[in-house]
């Protein structure tokens, strides 16, 4: 079992979406981006940032096969690839945990009905974890424009760890990405995590 990341009272999962870095001009940004390099689950090198075009936004979900709360988060990450699908947002899980081989995450993608719902990448080398920042799992990241306009949690259902709200009150990754499909900016775009975390991961 991993360690786990707690926060302080309403921190919950994150989240990171991606339009360059705020600290970095969108040149650099595009730069550093265009290294980025992950794995497909079958094998071979993939660019992690490509999309169809229409896209909108990447959100990239980072989760591993044995994080429970990434596990309890996935009917959420389902409705929200539903509903944000048709609206130009793709939607990746990210195993950066070296362990999760292309067997375990099939047996995943299926456990958990992502299939047909989510693309799937493996990050072992943790390219795409430093390019994003994220920390633990589950934490998403998404990808606008060339840089990063939220990350954070998917809710604040997790206060912390072993501490659940019976149900989210605040949905920050529904309304980050309501705000970008509408060509807005994102009211709050840093929030905090509770998850496992991604440096425990032998590599």
């Amino acid at each position: 079992m991993n360690r786990t990341a707690g926060l302080k009272p309403c921190a919950a999962l994150a989240v990171v979406i991606i339009v360059a870095t705020v600290a970095q001009p969108l040149s650099a940004a595009i730069t550093i981006a265009a290294q980025v390099r992950v794995e497909a689950p079958e094998g071979g090198e993939v660019d992690p940032l490509s999309a169809p075009a229409g896209i909108k936004a990447i959100v990239f979900l980072f989760t591993s096969t044995d994080c429970p709360i990434s596990n309890r988060y996935a009917p959420e990450v389902r409705r929200l690839a539903t509903r944000f699908g048709p609206q130009g947002v793709l939607f990746k899980l990210v195993y950066p945990n070296p362990a999760d081989d292309r067997r375990a995450i099939l047996e995943h993608m299926a456990a958990f009905a992502y299939a047909g719902a989510t693309q799937a990448l493996r990050d072992p080398k943790h390219a795409l974890v430093k390019f994003t920042g994220v920390a633990v799992t589950p934490e998403a990241a998404v990808y606008a424009g060339g840089r990063v306009v939220y990350h954070g949690r998917i809710d604040d259902r997790y206060v912390d760890l072993g501490l659940e709200r019976p149900a989210a009150q605040v949905h920050d990754l529904a309304d980050a990405l309501t705000a970008i499909v509408a060509g807005q900016s994102v009211k709050n775009p840093v929030t905090q995590a509770v998850g496992c975390y991604i440096a425990d991961f032998k590599r």
